[in-house]
């Protein structure tokens, strides 16, 4: 009988949204509320930005879908329209119909004039989606090498995760011998070229690929409108981190965050293993980081990492 009450409390819940999201789309069809100031969380993937875009979705201030987009932004401008070269998207793409579309979309889902959005592509677009919102605000999250290639390693060896857009990509995927046959988290221009190498050179290709895709964005975006943040430095003091990045993002940080910052360390989000940071150097990926560090040495020091090793 407790069974049958949990399934009928769902359907009630799952109609309750339904409705609910349907008077929000007629009240956008109607008269379009004013959506403004996104925050847009980039960073490589495995980097420490599901964390954040978490955290900032305790924010009273912002609506949040709570997962991630990639699927929504793929089908507002699809990959294979621009022969699977990148998830980049185009900044003359931008338009007024994809902000109303974007804009309805999130309001619809969330009910609120501010968002937060995240997926692991976006750094990839930073172009489009400030044309796409002038007055977006950034988040950019920085992991240093190590850690994040260790991760990115492990990763790959979940492709029912980090996978499930990839089964339309026109090419073989024969990475570590045919280990991996799906490609994960994103493709950026001359990914082809990775096809056949060894993992832990496809994930020092994405991670720089990402890394500087963002930094070289960061000149098009107004400085009050772009924020930085240490993953490290998260793991250290989160409190300290978040209220800072919080504040540059025009957000209050008040005690109920403030509460949730200080024990967000006990319930990782995504994390493979136990957060700590140098954990590469005694895993079972130190052989593979090791030897591709110098790859990404040029990207992690204008990231702020001077000693990488």
């Amino acid at each position: 009988m407790a069974d049958f009450w949990i399934k009928v409390d769902k359907t009630l819940r799952y109609h309750a949204t339904r409705l609910v999201r349907r008077c929000r789309g007629i009240r956008w069809s109607v008269n379009a509320p004013q959506v403004e100031r996104p925050v847009i969380i980039v960073g490589c993937s495995r980097a420490g930005t599901t964390l954040v875009y978490k955290t900032f979705s305790e924010s009273s201030e912002l609506g949040t879908l709570q997962r991630e987009t990639h699927d929504f932004w793929a089908e507002l401008h699809p990959p294979s329209e621009r022969g699977w070269d990148s998830h980049i998207i185009p900044p003359d793409s931008a338009s007024d119909a994809d902000r109303d579309r974007v804009s309805r979309y999130f309001y619809v889902h969330t009910g609120r004039h501010r968002f937060v959005d995240k997926n692991n592509q976006n750094g990839l677009c930073i172009p489009y989606l400030y044309r796409l919102y002038p007055d977006a605000h950034f988040v950019y999250v920085k992991r240093s090498p190590g850690d994040n290639i260790n991760s990115l390693i492990e990763g790959w060896g979940k492709a029912d995760e980090f996978a499930t857009w990839a089964d339309e990509l026109p090419a073989k995927v024969m990475v570590e011998n045919g280990q991996y046959d799906k490609w994960c988290f994103f493709i950026a221009p001359g990914w082809r070229d990775y096809l056949r190498a060894s993992v832990e050179d496809v994930c020092a290709y994405q991670y720089n690929a990402i890394n500087n895709a963002i930094m070289d964005a960061r000149a098009q975006v107004p400085a009050g409108q772009w924020s930085e943040v240490f993953y490290e430095e998260l793991v250290r003091d989160p409190v300290a981190g978040f209220r800072e990045v919080f504040k540059q993002s025009g957000l209050h940080f008040d005690a109920s965050l403030e509460a949730y910052c200080r024990d967000v360390l006990s319930t990782p989000f995504n994390a493979f293993s136990e957060i700590r940071l140098d954990k590469w150097k005694d895993g079972r990926n130190a052989e593979r980081v090791a030897r591709i560090l110098p790859q990404v040495a040029a990207t992690a020091e204008r990231m702020g990492y001077r000693d990488i090793q």
